[in-house]
């Protein structure tokens, strides 16, 4: 966030960290990259502007940490967490500031740096505030939307059925190609190629056009197969029964009464 504000044109003032070795080794780091200041917690001076990224569960003691420090009328405090409402921000908005939460729905990992152009961001909290941060995020390139306070949780969980529960089913894949023979490596190779495709073809049609398979089918013998083989992996025929109910319900198949028996 902090290189794709300075890239991006705005001025970086302070990277602000914990007060241990680690925190601070980063927050210089960092700071080195955007031309601002490392500096804990307790000597931060805060810019009219203040981008808190800190766990979920540390971002109200922040707030409260900080909204003693210094005058924040006419100041702006964000923060990033995509399943909390603004009002975690709370001791700020008392205090005087304007407070807003701001998530990208994007994945956020060591080994990648994805691109902010058309990253959506979740937008929610006080109207004169959300008008300077949709003009940051903009100036990132990302596409700012507005969500309901109380929409938060689910457009959350959302993003969990967007990435993270798609890593756990290509970890659920990898075990079944160890029933296969092959290896994880192995496995993640010879997947790659459909995966992508099937993403693909999902993203630019629909969920209903990208569907292929025995259930689309309507193969009976074919799931009893794959069935068996997992009789003895609860967790992945738990997972294998459950997609399937949802294909049933959500996406065109043959012989629809006569799979749904042999799944139930």
């Amino acid at each position: 966030m902090a290189i794709a504000l300075r890239q991006s044109g705005h001025r970086v003032i302070e990277i602000v960290s914990r007060n241990n070795a680690q925190s601070i080794s980063r927050a210089r780091k960092l700071a080195k990259q955007v031309g601002a200041r490392a500096i804990t917690l307790r000597d931060a001076q805060f810019a009219k502007t203040t981008w808190i990224c800190v766990p979920d569960d540390a971002i109200f003691e922040v707030a409260s940490q900080i909204a003693a420090r210094g005058d924040w009328r006419r100041k702006i405090a964000i923060h990033s967490s995509g399943a909390l409402r603004s009002d975690a921000l709370s001791p700020l908005k008392k205090a005087g500031a304007g407070i807003a939460s701001a998530h990208p729905l994007m994945t956020f990992v060591r080994i990648s740096k994805p691109e902010w152009k058309g990253v959506p961001f979740a937008l929610e909290g006080d109207a004169s505030a959300l008008v300077t941060v949709g003009a940051i995020v903009r100036s990132l390139g990302g596409k700012p939307f507005r969500i309901a306070a109380e929409l938060k949780p689910a457009y959350h969980l959302f993003g969990f059925f967007s990435s993270p529960a798609l890593v756990a089913l290509m970890v659920a894949a990898q075990q079944v190609g160890e029933l296969a023979g092959f290896k994880q490596r192995k496995s993640r190779e010879l997947m790659g190629p459909i995966v992508r495709q099937t993403i693909e073809n999902c993203l630019l049609t629909t969920p209903q056009l990208a569907f292929s398979g025995p259930l689309r089918r309507g193969d009976v013998a074919t799931l009893r197969k794959h069935l068996d083989v997992l009789k003895e992996h609860p967790e992945l025929l738990t997972l294998y029964k459950s997609l399937s109910t949802i294909a049933l319900k959500h996406l065109p198949v043959t012989n629809g009464e006569a799979l749904k028996k042999l799944i139930d």
